[in-house]
């Protein structure tokens, strides 16, 4: 089965906090995102609220309850106390569990896994024991996953933001993708699950999917929004699903 695709409000939201109005609907497009056939929807809170805001994410939760049962609400953010909270009041489908820095303009490498078990371990364990699946941000370095996978974690999200940066160069592009797939080969063979995430655009995304065929979902913001800017919402998620192999 081809990897599903979750769509990233953060852009949509950022874009909509400029001005102190209430358009562009974060939920208003994340209900057209799923009417043509996105498998979900994500969103990363950070304590600034400079991006999606604590108060979007009980609608985003209603409108998946009440119009798309079968969507996923996928959470991402660094584990504070105050960040778990938001996820046990708003019950997602999944939590992505990532090590940014609250100043971070965005998600930039994944979680160091050995030198943080001890802050990883019981985190995971308390959001699994709340009926949460669990994934953790993870750079394209295959010996770490053993690691990732003790901590009780259910998946490992592939930083793909190297792979992405090298658009206009196939080669190292190419070096990049092999890197990401001997890590989902490493996790495969630990039985880890594994998403991807960060400047996947429909241009990469076929050769991702064919390098790691067992990819179970990619969460994709900026690209994603900026090509909507051009073609819509409905028909870019449409041309992202097309990508993916759907």
């Amino acid at each position: 089965m081809p990897a599903k695709l979750s769509v990233n409000l953060n852009a949509i939201a950022m874009l909509r906090n400029r001005r102190d109005l209430p358009w562009p609907s974060v939920t208003g497009l994340g209900r057209i995102a799923l009417a043509a056939g996105a498998h979900g929807l994500t969103v990363h809170p950070r304590p600034d609220e400079r991006h999606t805001r604590h108060s979007d994410l009980s609608e985003i939760r209603a409108l998946i309850d009440d119009e798309f049962p079968n969507a996923e609400f996928n959470i991402e953010g660094y584990p504070t106390e105050e960040f778990l909270a938001l996820v046990e009041k708003h019950q997602p489908e999944q939590v992505t569990l990532v090590p940014d820095d609250p100043a971070q303009a965005t998600s930039d490498h994944g979680w160091n896994f050995a030198a943080g078990a001890a802050f990883l371990t019981p985190v995971v364990k308390r959001l699994k024991k709340g009926g949460f699946r669990v994934s953790l941000f993870s750079d394209p370095d295959p010996d770490g996953v053993k690691a990732a996978r003790d901590t009780g974690a259910d998946r490992i999200e592939l930083y793909t933001g190297p792979y992405g940066s090298y658009h206009s160069d196939s080669a190292k592009a190419a070096k990049e993708l092999e890197k990401l797939g001997k890590t989902a080969d490493a996790a495969l063979a630990a039985g880890l699950q594994v998403n991807a995430g960060h400047d996947l655009v429909v241009s990469n995304l076929p050769a991702l999917a064919r390098r790691i065929p067992a990819l179970a979902e990619v969460s994709i913001g900026h690209g994603l929004t900026a090509d909507a800017l051009e073609y819509g919402m409905a028909a870019t998620v449409r041309r992202f699903l097309k990508a993916c192999g759907w």
